[in-house]
């Protein structure tokens, strides 16, 4: 079980009382969350921040919030994502389809900032590309394994129509050499060395391994790429990861690979093909 699913367990059927006529006022939220969401004794509820309201036409009536809980716990402070369904002065974190069985909080991703689209995360095709395609992966995630390369090699034969931009998002928790291998993608790209980034993606390695040594020529016999362990484990470095990491939380990404075409998510994870018939 995860750190998140230790300090968090939403339930489906309680909700609490809310101003009907507009936006729950923020103590209102905390209360929430203290009494449906956040079930761990040990965690304090600072507060929440609602990032973006929006509302879905399938479910008409309803106001979905999409929020940041702020948690300290043993002394850490953790952002952590949360939705929120309002409507009538009750507020739920599911609202499932009776028919499908599907949990609308699984259906509903934030809208796409406009400055994820930046030249640091511009790995493949022209910013000015027609289209624009937004990638949050984890290079040993047998899923991203499947589709991601695909994405990269549309993007490099129609660059004027496709334009990848890429965050890392390793599950250390299944993964732990991608712990290394994320920073030396990063490393490596900045470097301009794009097919090290892609060559990544092929690369067979025990996913449990955390040997720095092991993982950096692992990757040099495998993509011809040499770096330091000193480049590698910089605080620049470093840095852009975590900053990935968050912008993964603000997007509420809860799985690799996680996709979006111009701003929309690909739930099916192959509306690229479609760009370039």
């Amino acid at each position: 079980m995860s750190l998140m699913s230790k300090l968090l367990m939403s339930t489906v059927a309680v909700t609490v009382a809310l101003n009907a006529t507009a936006l729950p006022e923020n103590k209102k939220l905390v209360r929430y969350v203290k009494k449906a969401v956040v079930k761990n004794p040990e965690v304090k509820v600072k507060g929440v921040t609602v990032i973006e309201s929006k509302t879905d036409e399938r479910l008409p009536g309803w106001t979905i919030l999409l929020t940041t809980m702020d948690l300290e716990y043993q002394n850490r402070e953790i952002h952590a994502p949360e939705m929120m369904f309002v409507k009538d002065g009750l507020i739920t974190g599911h609202l499932t389809d009776l028919k499908t069985g599907n949990d609308y909080r699984d259906e509903i991703k934030p809208t796409v900032p406009q400055s994820y689209y930046d030249d640091a995360h511009l790995l493949f095709g022209n910013k000015d590309a027609a289209h624009k395609i937004l990638i949050f992966s984890d290079p040993q995630c047998p899923f991203c394994q499947d589709v991601v390369p695909g994405i990269f090699k549309a993007a490099k034969e129609n660059p004027e129509t496709i334009a990848v931009y890429y965050y890392h998002l390793p599950l250390l928790r299944i993964h732990p050499v991608s712990d290394v291998l994320t920073r030396v993608m990063h490393v490596a790209q900045h470097e301009g060395k794009m097919d090290v980034v892609e060559k990544i993606y092929s690369l067979k390695i025990d996913p449990r391994e955390t040997d720095m040594t092991k993982i950096l020529a692992a990757v040099k016999a495998h993509a011809g790429y040499s770096v330091t362990a000193e480049k590698v484990n910089a605080k620049e470095v470093r840095e852009a990861m975590q900053a990935d990491e968050m912008a993964a939380g603000r997007m509420m990404v809860s799985g690799t690979p996680t996709i979006y075409i111009d701003g929309e998510w690909d739930k099916m994870r192959n509306g690229y093909k479609k760009l370039i018939k």
